[in-house]
């Protein structure tokens, strides 16, 4: 499936009725598992596509979401600081 038809897909499926609803999800999942989800959002959130465009288009209120949930899913883990010394290793190493 091409790219673009990909992102049209999602930009519809985001845009049906009841996607804004809030729901509440209970997980308990091991520490490890938190942070490769969080990076694993966070490098989704930054990849992009062959065209160089972000490889999804997610809004300004659903970037800051997620960021959101990224922090409080590290904060709730107890692995704020270890996340951000890896992401600072990781800076230097490139």
């Amino acid at each position: 499936m091409a790219i673009s038809s990909l992102e049209t897909i999602y930009d519809t499926l985001l845009a049906v009725p009841g996607m804004h609803d809030t729901v509440k999800i209970d997980l308990k999942i091991p520490r490890k598992t938190v942070l490769l989800l969080t990076e694993i959002i966070t490098r989704g959130m930054e990849q992009k596509s062959e065209s160089g465009k972000p490889a999804i288009r997610i809004s300004k209120e659903s970037e800051e979401e997620l960021n959101t949930i990224i922090s409080e899913s590290l904060e709730k883990a107890g692995l704020t600081i270890l996340s951000s010394k890896l992401k600072n290793i990781s800076n230097q190493s490139q």
